[in-house]
């Protein structure tokens, strides 16, 4: 970038951008769930707090603090057969206001025969003209089973902060035995607050979450979910590839009312798992 001071040009050095990649493989090893391989990348890390038991638990971290256009972030989880893992973040994630270009995050999960992965970050919190892109690839083996949770929060009411202008993209592509099971893809922008505003599109909330169970106790599940869930949001259940398949939507007024009906929704999909220990209200 070119700048005048003092009628001379002088030349200001290009911002530095984040670029993170990790991944981790585990496997069931001993009678419980064990690492396998871990790899860090830039500003990409992995802890794992200690656990007596499965699931084995896994902690991203961002050390960037944040996100904003130009960044880069990979996340790949490889979940063995037999195996268990819950991965969930340290905070939230945030997505800064975007001087060019846009925030990019990959994610890609595998989970072998009889395996079972809870995807459970926390919220993601999108600024005001900030641009982001996320993708989720998941691929699951026979038998194995997953728990799908991504959480956007667009502002923050609470520090007098909305999300007017901006541009959101969120592409969830889900396989199971090679075969694709579900699909969607999430666009809002330019006009993010008067989309939201709309009545069909979220009727003034600023705050929603998507949440898919793929796993035979699926259909038992869905009366429970939808009591948790209220009028603000629904879930639907279906039968795919020898399996089950629920389907959860959530919207609140802001962060924290989405939060009180999301936390015991995902602790009654994640069974005797739980709640991951970082999550609080």
């Amino acid at each position: 970038m070119d700048t005048i001071e003092h009628g001379q040009i002088s030349v200001l050095p290009a911002a530095q951008r984040v670029a993170g990649m990790a991944r981790l493989a585990c496997d069931r090893n001993g009678g419980r769930t064990r690492l396998r391989r871990l790899y860090q990348d830039g500003s990409a890390k992995i802890r794992m707090p200690a656990v007596s038991a499965d699931p084995l638990e896994a902690v991203l971290i961002n050390t960037a603090g944040g996100l904003t256009g130009g960044d880069r972030l990979g996340w790949e989880i490889e979940v063995g057969a037999g195996a268990s893992a819950t991965i969930t973040t340290q905070a939230c994630e945030k997505v800064y206001r975007a001087a060019s270009g846009r925030a990019e995050v990959r994610v890609k999960l595998s989970v072998g025969e009889h395996g079972r992965i809870a995807w459970l970050p926390q919220e993601t919190i999108v600024f005001d003209r900030s641009a982001f892109a996320r993708r989720l690839d998941v691929e699951l083996a026979a038998g194995a089973e997953a728990l799908l949770l991504e959480a956007t929060v667009f502002g923050r009411l609470a520090m007098g902060e909305r999300a007017a202008q901006g541009s959101f993209h969120d592409r969830w592509r889900v396989s199971r035995e090679g075969v694709l099971v579900h699909a969607e893809d999430f666009r809002i922008g330019p006009g993010i607050a008067a989309a939201l505003g709309r009545s069909a599109v979220a009727g003034g909330a600023i705050a929603m979450a998507t949440l898919l169970m793929v796993s035979p106790r699926a259909e038992a599940l869905l009366d429970p979910a939808r009591q948790i869930i209220g009028g603000e949001g629904d879930a639907s259940a279906w039968s795919v590839r020898k399996s089950g398949k629920l389907l959860a939507r959530l919207f609140g007024a802001d962060g924290y009312q989405l939060r009180k009906r999301l936390v015991p929704l995902v602790e009654l999909l994640n069974g005797r798992a739980g709640l991951p220990k970082l999550w609080s209200l």
